[in-house]
């Protein structure tokens, strides 16, 4: 399970600093420092979201369940280009990747509580 999530994290990287490389464009946008880029001090365009990333994550996880569930369709359909291991192993990948998303789920979740317990 921690492959899956660190799968999952690196994908989520992957996105960031794919959308954050088409935002900077060909000069690039580089941090000063011990800034997070995004958050202290930085100036020109910044980089995406948490909850965008998040929403495209999870946008890649509800594709992967729907190509697993049309190409399943297909198999049933009788479609010569849908092979019984095509569509086992899709429904794996989705199997896969949305359990790595209730992980993922369920650590920020418990994260947040760890903060929200944290005494004054």
């Amino acid at each position: 399970m921690s492959d899956s999530i660190n799968s999952i994290l690196s994908q989520i990287r992957s996105y960031q600093s794919q959308v954050s490389q088409s935002a900077a464009g060909p000069v690039g946008d580089v941090a000063r420092g011990n800034e997070i880029q995004g958050l202290v001090g930085t100036t020109g365009t910044q980089g995406p979201s948490f909850s965008d990333t998040l929403r495209g994550a999870i946008g890649g996880v509800n594709e992967t369940q729907q190509n697993a569930a049309n190409l399943a369709k297909a198999f049933e359909m009788g479609d010569p280009n849908a092979g019984l291991a095509k569509v086992m192993l899709a429904a794996q990948q989705s199997q896969v990747a949305f359990r790595a998303t209730v992980e993922v789920r369920n650590r920020l979740v418990q994260a947040y509580q760890d903060v929200m317990n944290m005494p004054l």
